[in-house]
């Protein structure tokens, strides 16, 4: 499907990138601002990987691969506009995939108490990265809907990006939970 045999290519020098479909659009245009947001994304769960890989339970970072490779799909999903007619082997995000995220959501929340405060971004390593990684998923989130107000966004793509930083919440607790490490917010600590 992709083959790289060059790194740099010299056509995006006077600011302009390609979209799937050989568009050519300003690298600061809403479409290319979103799924830039979502390989910031992808970026930072890398580094969250190096935090779960060292892990006793090995599934955060089975989860966390997995979702990685979503975010190559979700990236996909946006370099692609949607046309009327949807082109021969266009990647799109799926309704599996989201529903995969809310098994996982439901799996670890079981094993959590309800929470009584917000929680401060911290406590473990991880699960500060994966703090990280979720409010980056809510940027995304953010120029995706800016997108979509402008262009058409598929349905499946919208919902995956919003369960992946609730799932990315979710992780960071279950992770802190562990420790016994969560920071709750104590309203008016400091006034």
């Amino acid at each position: 499907m992709v083959k790289l045999n060059k790194i740099y290519t010299r056509t995006g020098d006077n600011g302009e990138t390609s979209l799937v479909n050989g568009h050519r659009v300003s690298k600061h245009s809403v479409r290319p601002s979103a799924f830039g947001s979502v390989d910031e994304l992808n970026s930072i769960l890398g580094v969250c990987r190096l935090h779960t890989g060292a892990m006793a339970d090995q599934k955060f970072d089975d989860m966390l691969s997995r979702i990685q490779n979503d975010l190559f799909d979700l990236g996909a999903d946006l370099a692609t506009p949607h046309n009327e007619s949807r082109g021969e082997g266009d990647l799109r995000i799926t309704d599996g995939q989201v529903n995969r995220l809310e098994e996982e959501i439901d799996a670890m929340n079981a094993d959590l108490a309800p929470l009584t405060s917000f929680v401060l971004p911290g406590g473990t390593a991880a699960a500060a990265y994966i703090h990280l990684a979720r409010a980056q998923a809510r940027r995304a989130e953010r120029e995706m809907t800016e997108l979509a107000t402008q262009e058409v966004v598929g349905e499946p793509a919208m919902q995956f990006i919003n369960r992946l930083s609730d799932h990315l919440f979710v992780m960071a607790r279950y992770i802190n939970n562990i420790e016994d490490s969560d920071v709750l917010w104590k309203p008016g600590m400091n006034a």
